[in-house]
């Protein structure tokens, strides 16, 4: 218990027999539960937990049978703590990169009510470009960017941190199911999170690396599909949020911004070919194509601002 409320921690694992005993050694005392998710580690995960569990009758082990990646091993996990009926749920990765003294950090916000999920922030320390990996760094930055824009968290970073809590009204509200399995779930989960409107506070953690784990991220990839993954959310979150829930205007913004940006791009294009078959700017398209330019900047950041003042109070 942490000052009255049920604590349960859930990690979901694969292939982490070398760092999960590091993560169970260091669990505080105040955790009543540790469920742990084995996304059918082809290591001997399952065995290592499996003697733990043996001595901590605490820890709880679930093995799939095919693997569903980070985010089904998380929803699994969730839907199991939902089902025991415990106040607070964390998240915690079975690499050892998150560290167990920031916990309460995470809670205490979760626990006195002032927000409904806290997330760790490894890039607020200023720690965090001498301790991650480059590629992961800027990676990471570029999708707290864009993930800002479209979650509508735009007092919240470091999107791709893992190290989370959520109170029990979350835990019962999401539809875990439907939540994003891959590398992209925590982008998902906040942008689900802030179409029900709940309350998110980032909290400074240190970020652990180059402790023996291993990533399995392929920086490329990942930024694609993310990047793919985050620009469908957005039209579901516009539409969910702002046209079937509760009606904004800043709808129509985006809509003339988003119209504008494409007659800009065709204006460009039909400028750059006219100059290279004919060797002239046509005077016309060219003050077409800045007009058009200009007008979806500013309907496109009108409405970034109407979305900001809207979320507002979420903070």
């Amino acid at each position: 218990m942490y000052k009255k409320q049920s604590i349960c921690v859930v990690i979901p694992a694969y292939n982490e027999a070398k760092q999960i005993a590091v993560v169970l050694d260091s669990m505080p005392d105040y955790v009543d539960r540790i469920i742990i998710v084995d996304d059918k580690s082809t290591d001997n995960t399952a065995a290592v937990v499996q003697n733990y569990r043996e001595k901590n009758e605490k820890i709880l082990l679930i093995r799939h049978e095919i693997n569903q990646g980070c985010g089904g091993a998380l929803a699994t996990g969730y839907k199991q703590a939902l089902q025991e009926g415990f106040d607070v749920a964390v998240r915690m990765d079975g690499d050892g990169q998150m560290n167990p003294e920031d916990l309460p950090l995470l809670l205490e916000p979760v626990v006195d009510g002032t927000a409904d999920y806290a997330k760790g922030n490894r890039l607020v320390t200023g720690e965090a470009y001498k301790k991650m990996p480059p590629p992961r760094y800027f990676g990471n930055a570029f999708l707290s960017l864009l993930t800002k824009i479209v979650s509508g968290y735009w007092h919240v970073a470091d999107f791709q941190s893992g190290y989370t809590a959520m109170n029990r009204k979350v835990l019962e509200t999401i539809d875990w199911d439907r939540m994003y399995k891959r590398y992209g779930q925590p982008n998902d989960l906040l942008i689900r999170l802030n179409v029900y409107n709940f309350r998110v506070k980032d909290v400074p953690v240190k970020p652990v690396y180059n402790i023996g784990e291993q990533s399995g991220m392929k920086i490329k990839k990942v930024l694609f599909t993310i990047s793919w993954l985050l620009t469908k959310m957005f039209f579901w979150r516009m539409k969910e949020k702002y046209v079937i829930r509760d009606f904004h205007p800043l709808i129509f913004f985006y809509a003339l911004g988003g119209m504008f940006g494409i007659a800009t791009i065709i204006l460009f294009i039909r400028l750059l070919l006219y100059w290279m078959l004919t060797g002239h700017i046509p005077s016309v398209n060219a003050l077409a194509a800045m007009f058009s330019f200009m007008s979806a900047s500013q309907f496109t950041l009108f409405g970034m601002w109407f979305d900001m003042e809207a979320n507002k109070e979420l903070k």
